[in-house]
């Protein structure tokens, strides 16, 4: 008798294969990007493979000059991403901005490494948590996706561009130097099946609307009919300057419940509950493997704990953090930074013990060190 025994697929690849192959998949037809190490290798790859499918990738002169591009580009309907690090990011501050403000779609990625300033260009870290959040003037909510595998870079990447149409707003995808660059060995099979990413377009009429406060209206696509207006001030439906206070409060107000209203359509999280456990792990990006790792080993010890990995930082899953804390008395945070989600954490977590562990020298913190702060 004959076992016909199917073999996986397997191959060995780094998260920025996996990201590049992401956004292609979705439907990017632009990208923009300057070298800058961790985040040079999605340039490369970008400049390498997106002409194979009729896309457009340019090394722009700087920063800010490829954010720009990619701001005209979707503008004219094309689906634009750009990468960089944390000193891009700060580059990238005020193009962000008109970005909400235009309410333009676009994926971000930001490669994490050791700051502040020039840091540790080869380094690992997860400094930037709040930095793209809070990283541009006015405070308006953004959305920021944080993948803790290849596959999960090559979904979250793909996440991106459907939010990102959806709301007509800029979506991170924070990673790190570790998971972009390591090779991983990978089943093929783990990647979700993707059809591309359509875009909601109107071809005539004002080019926005506030109708109720928390519509996204379809884009006009610039440079297409009659003329129309594009501007990084306050403006109303027909993107001309205004002071009147109705339509100030109504565009502003429309930029925060677009997102804000829609939580349950951006927020995701992998959790991993044991009964009658009276800790929780929360983790996200690179960390997230020595957390599934060590809870995995404690339990092989007898010890009841839960895992829960948070894949959109922002905004804050709090449905699915308030649910997972129910029964819970002690929550561990591992994180590569001195505890910027952790405050987060501690928000939501009322009078339960939170357990930072942290490091900032440059090396992954260790499976032993997050089962040291469990026991």
């Amino acid at each position: 008798m004959t076992t016909n025994t199917e073999v996986p697929r397997r191959e060995y690849v780094d998260g920025t294969t996996a990201i590049v192959r992401g956004a292609i998949d979705a439907g990017c037809t632009f990208f923009a990007g300057y070298p800058i190490t961790p985040a040079s290798g999605i340039l490369m790859a970008m400049m390498r493979e997106i002409p194979k499918v009729g896309g457009i990738a340019i090394q722009g002169e700087d920063e800010i000059a490829s954010i720009g591009m990619c701001l005209g580009a979707a503008m004219s309907g094309a689906k634009a991403m750009t990468a960089t690090s944390g000193p891009g990011i700060s580059l990238y501050s005020e193009s962000i901005g008109l970005a909400i403000m235009g309410e333009v779609p676009l994926v971000i990625v930001d490669v994490q490494r050791l700051g502040p300033a020039t840091g540790g260009a080869t380094t690992v870290a997860q400094g930037d948590v709040q930095f793209v959040r809070w990283g541009t003037a006015g405070g308006y909510p953004v959305i920021v996706l944080a993948p803790s595998s290849v596959p999960e870079s090559y979904s979250l990447t793909v996440k991106a561009f459907e939010l990102a149409e959806r709301f007509r707003c800029p979506v991170f995808v924070l990673t790190d130097k570790e998971l972009a660059m390591t090779l991983s060995a990978v089943d093929v099979d783990e990647y979700p099946a993707v059809d591309g990413v359509e875009r909601a377009e109107k071809h005539e009429g004002l080019p926005y609307s506030w109708d109720p406060v928390d519509a996204v209206d379809p884009m006009r696509r610039y440079g297409e009919g009659d003329a129309f207006r594009f501007t990084g001030s306050t403006h109303d439906e027909g993107a001309y300057i205004t002071k009147n206070a109705t339509k100030v409060g109504a565009l502003n107000e429309h930029l925060i419940a677009k997102i804000e209203v829609h939580r349950d359509e951006i927020e995701m999280v992998d959790a991993d509950f044991a009964p009658d456990a009276g800790t929780i792990v929360v983790s996200y990006g690179v960390t997230a493997g020595a957390a599934r790792a060590a809870v995995a080993r404690l339990r092989t010890q007898g010890v009841a704990v839960s895992n829960l990995v948070v894949q959109s930082l922002w905004p804050i899953p709090e449905t699915a953090l308030n649910d997972a804390f129910e029964g819970i008395e002690r929550i561990v945070v591992p994180e590569l930074n001195m505890g910027l989600y952790r405050r987060e954490i501690e928000r939501i977590a009322a009078d339960r013990e939170v357990i930072g562990v942290n490091r900032i020298d440059g090396g992954l913190i260790t499976i032993d060190e997050i089962m040291e702060a469990i026991r």
